[in-house]
């Protein structure tokens, strides 16, 4: 039977887990991409376009801002 249906929380899964033990697992993946040398990390450019993009994004959708 479906967990929901039952009102039941699944124990399984990633998003079940503590959010401590969650922030740990992400912490060592990004550790790890870093060390490896395969991480990015913006540039205060790159994240003020990336923002740009994301509240236009946003704002677009309940038509309050002006293109």
């Amino acid at each position: 039977m479906n967990m929901q249906t039952q009102g039941q929380k699944s124990t399984r899964g990633f998003a079940s887990m503590d959010p401590n033990k969650q922030r740990a697992i992400a912490s060592k993946g990004g550790q790890a991409a870093h060390a490896k040398g395969t991480a990015h990390e913006f540039t205060s450019e790159e994240a003020r376009i990336a923002g740009r993009k994301g509240g236009k994004a946003s704002h677009s959708r309940s038509g309050t801002v002006n293109q």
